[in-house]
């Protein structure tokens, strides 16, 4: 990231670039949402109405299945806070950088956080410059994503009603790709490329899991195994290293 952008408006608008190439990849996903959360049994008002107040793409989608399945309230909330649980470790991520921000920034913020804005963020925020307004670049982000959000559900909403069987498209398959682009980029050292090896593994291995629980077993471990890596191969600067071991 350049060191002139060091302005509110600049840093804002260059957080919603860096997150396009992301927001595309979740289009489909949106869209394919707003139509099975309709198709499953919840009104217009309340597919929308999730996507305003709960704002977490997969936790919907899951929600929205749940609620086509006749579960209680009680486990819908409960599966759809262990999805949700990888935002914990988004957010000890981003804390540092933020612990110097009044409520009025870090409730809106911490709302707005997913797993886009989280990639286009950190990068950010270690980036070697000193602008005073890299929070900025993540309202920027949250912002854009948000938006598309909202749109997408909307659009689904609309039109999706009007396609047979919309998860049988294959459509929300963007989403994965999307994610397989936001890791790649920090895989710069052999710890990282570790945790993620093993995380994947795992998370493959546990995912018969109740509750989706293997997504976050598949996190701790994933964790755990790049931190003994960290231990096995000291990382003082990440991109020497990779210029070491390339």
């Amino acid at each position: 990231m350049p060191p002139s952008i060091s302005t509110r408006r600049s840093e804002f608008f260059a957080g919603a670039r860096a997150t396009l190439p992301l927001i595309l990849g979740a289009i489909p996903f949106g869209i394919i949402y707003g139509a099975v959360a309709v198709a499953n049994g919840l009104s217009p008002a309340a597919a929308q109405g999730m996507s305003l107040f709960v704002f977490a793409g997969s936790a919907q989608f899951i929600a929205a299945s749940l609620v086509g399945d006749g579960l209680s309230v009680g486990l819908i909330i409960l599966t759809t806070f262990v999805v949700n649980l990888r935002h914990a470790l988004y957010a000890a991520s981003l804390a540092p950088f933020m612990k110097h921000l009044p409520q009025r920034w870090l409730i809106p913020l911490g709302f707005w956080l997913t797993d886009e804005s989280y990639a286009a963020t950190i990068a950010r925020f270690n980036a070697p410059d000193d602008s005073p307004y890299k929070h900025w670049f993540y309202f920027g982000s949250a912002a854009a994503m948000y938006t598309n959000w909202q749109i997408c559900t909307l659009i689904g909403i609309l039109v999706g009603q009007q396609i047979p069987d919309p998860q049988g498209w294959g459509l929300d398959f963007a989403m994965v790709v999307t994610f397989i682009g936001i890791i790649m980029p920090l895989i710069r050292n052999r710890p990282a490329l570790v945790s993620v090896i093993v995380a994947g593994v795992v998370s493959v291995l546990a995912n018969g899991l109740p509750n989706k629980l293997g997504l976050m077993v598949a996190a701790l471990l994933g964790i755990a195994a790049g931190v003994l890596a960290e231990i096995a191969w000291p990382v003082t600067d990440p991109l020497v290293a990779v210029e070491e071991n390339a």
